[in-house]
């Protein structure tokens, strides 16, 4: 008896310690959960599990490792907020799969990913057809993303990010055949002189958007 209260007691311990964590690591959908997240959440339950049978071990044991897996995963996730580098090194970045109803098989290969999860995939977007998709975009949490040919005979435009946290995607203007300097001089063109300034900017073969470091709290 006095181990069933004892085990009752750590388990509520535990939930509202755990609860109190996830609200603090922010709110994420699980299918779009990083590999970090997925790693410390697996971690914690795991030590959660064991602190909930193991009663006679201190508690203590068990607050500190889910103390320290979640100062962890809070110094990462700022640390990605804040440099591309970490992020992509952590999360990993999107890889396009279908380009203009064409698959490509080295990209898939690279992210380790098969035809079976293609089409799943597809047909979770309500995509009959490869040749009706006109980008697909394996997004780092495994989602896929699916643009759809406008009428299904021309092609859609895809919105490129040119410029993310201030810094320039050389990959991504190699891939609509420009250069940095034809980014500056666009950007000049709008106003826009100093590409240090620019927060984010992305390009559609016909327009751009462009949002500036902290343009919504200046304004409020």
């Amino acid at each position: 008896m006095q181990d069933i209260l004892l085990i009752s007691i750590r388990t509520i311990i535990l939930y509202f310690l755990i609860w109190f964590i996830f609200r603090l690591m922010g709110k994420r959908e699980i299918g779009e959960l990083s590999i970090l997240d997925l790693v410390i959440f697996m971690m914690i339950a795991e030590i959660a599990v064991l602190a909930i049978e193991e009663v006679e071990d201190h508690l203590l044991h068990t607050i500190w490792p889910i103390l320290l897996l979640t100062i962890l995963q809070m110094t990462l996730a700022y640390l990605s907020l804040k440099f591309q580098s970490v992020r992509r090194f952590l999360d990993g970045k999107p890889s396009l799969i279908i380009i203009n109803g064409k698959i490509d098989e080295g990209a898939m290969r690279k992210q380790r990913y098969n035809f079976d999860d293609l089409m799943l995939q597809l047909r979770e977007n309500n995509i009959d057809s490869i040749q009706d998709v006109s980008y697909a975009i394996l997004e780092p949490s495994g989602k896929l993303s699916v643009v759809e040919k406008e009428n299904k005979r021309k092609h859609a435009a895809l919105e490129l990010p040119l410029i993310a946290d201030g810094v320039v995607q050389h990959d991504h203007l190699k891939q609509i055949n420009k250069n940095e300097q034809w980014l500056r001089d666009e950007l000049a063109k709008r106003g826009y002189h100093q590409l240090d300034e620019v927060s984010f900017c992305s390009f559609n073969q016909k327009t751009f958007y462009i949002d500036l470091k902290d343009e919504v709290r200046k304004k409020s």
